[in-house]
């Protein structure tokens, strides 16, 4: 009588890493998000005219120009710009905590759902701003909801080792760079598309020039919500996330709201919080007024802007792939990080005397390289200083600290842009970047804090 044999165990299936999964969220939301920048320019160009709408705007730029003493026209659409631009980040400011420390306890996957929810709704108000009001109402509503970065960075360093937290940070990075490549593009593409001559019944709907622009950014949100919905899996078990708020604690004061955001309890973080918001305070106002000085200098069009972000988000791509993956956890989070603030220095001064458009190009790649090595760098660092139970919390207290940074940036050197001119407020932008440069010298190598020190 033959004996049957028993069928061999099939070896266990190791888990899929969801990392693929979480670098296409934040891709969508970049993409999306980074569709405006090639449209700064031409979008004031439209609002200002109409101003009749708004009457305050025609009184706010006459009264600027006066107070420059008869400044062009470009220069007063850079400091308008500056404002309307620091709308969406200081809400992001105080939004961005909040979606962590709420992702620490619901866990990712539900904050994110809400989120980009949230960011949908708000590209729909964008298709139908054809007053200015209505776009204030659309970009407001953006910055409240901007969690979907801080989140799925969180759920990153959910997924990662130590060891290997710096490629995991890496992936941010890529997402970042391609979707500055990608989202630009499609901007200036879509910038020469206008809905509302299309469909002149629209008008009454408030269907404007950026309406198709807006309705791409609408599709990639709504896009984005079914591909969390079906396939991003939870990565942060319940057994690992922070205690629920007590119901009966009460409303947060001011201070305790700041020592939320910054991490005041925290010594290590709050350096790394304090070198993040200086550098974004210089990269964002790089980044918002570097359409407006090549239209300046080279005459360039929304979609000649195309060129300079696609440049961009490619050099970031390989610094983030190649020295992001390969380099940075052989030299270190912190001596990388300064050398990429070191980086930024250099991209200002290029960017502050480049007459010539190579030269204007050879800035740009500095910067890029800078951008994407701190991009990499400093949230590894913020995720290694913290525990479990604190990384939504963390990390969006560095979100937070780039959000305060983007709501002061802009209107900084858009100040400096409207009273000095280009050359100067990019030579200033190379001085204000020694501030990060010490602070990051200072540092904490991740070894010496303790694990959970909060």
């Amino acid at each position: 009588m033959a004996i049957a044999q028993a069928d061999p165990v099939a070896p266990a299936r190791t888990p899929r890493s969801p990392v693929g999964i979480i670098f296409l969220t934040i891709f969508l939301d970049l993409v999306g998000f980074s569709i405006i920048f090639p449209l700064f320019p031409k979008m004031l160009q439209y609002y200002l005219p109409t101003s009749g709408q708004t009457g305050w705007m025609a009184d706010t730029v006459q009264w600027l120009t006066h107070l420059s003493g008869g400044a062009s026209q470009l220069s007063v659409e850079v400091l308008f710009a500056g404002l309307l631009g620091s709308l969406y980040s200081v809400l992001q400011f105080f939004f961005s905590p909040f979606w962590g420390r709420l992702s620490d306890r619901l866990g990712r996957r539900k904050v994110l759902l809400g989120t980009v929810a949230g960011t949908a709704l708000s590209y729909l108000l964008w298709i139908f701003s054809g007053k200015f009001w209505m776009l204030i109402v659309a970009r407001g509503l953006g910055g409240m909801m901007a969690g979907n970065v801080s989140v799925g960075t969180a759920a990153i360093a959910d997924v990662t080792t130590v060891e290997k937290r710096s490629r995991g940070m890496a992936m941010v990075g890529i997402a970042f760079g391609l979707g500055f490549i990608l989202g630009p593009a499609l901007g200036g593409w879509l910038s020469t598309y206008d809905l509302a001559a299309q469909y002149p019944n629209g008008l009454a709907f408030g269907l404007n020039p950026f309406s198709a622009c807006a309705l791409a950014s609408f599709a990639l949100a709504v896009l984005n919500y079914f591909w969390v919905l079906t396939r991003f899996p939870e990565t942060l078990p319940p057994e690992k996330r922070a205690a629920s708020m007590p119901a009966e604690q009460k409303t947060p004061t001011v201070n305790e709201r700041l020592a939320a955001i910054f991490c005041y309890d925290h010594p290590a973080i709050l350096r790394a919080n304090f070198v993040n918001l200086f550098y974004t305070i210089a990269f964002s106002g790089m980044e918002f007024t570097l359409t407006f000085l090549a239209a300046e200098r080279f005459s360039y069009s929304p979609r000649d802007m195309v060129k300079i972000f696609v440049f961009m988000g490619f050099v970031m791509v390989i610094a983030q792939g190649w020295l992001g993956r390969k380099y940075i956890p052989r030299w270190g989070e912190r001596p990388s990080a300064v050398l990429g603030l070191a980086c930024g220095m250099a991209g200002f001064l290029i960017l502050a005397v480049a007459l010539r458009l190579r030269y204007f190009y050879v800035g740009l790649a500095v910067f890029a390289v800078s951008a994407g090595l701190t991009s990499v760098c400093l949230p590894s660092l913020v995720s290694l200083y913290s525990d479990a139970t604190t990384q939504g919390r963390h990390i969006g207290s560095a979100r937070a600290a780039q959000a305060l940074g983007r709501a002061i940036g802009p209107l900084f050197f858009a100040i400096i842009y409207f009273w000095a001119g280009a050359k100067i407020s990019y030579a200033a932008g190379a001085v204000a970047l020694l501030l990060p440069v010490w602070l990051a010298l200072r540092l904490p190598a991740p070894q010496t804090v303790p694990a959970g020190s909060s």
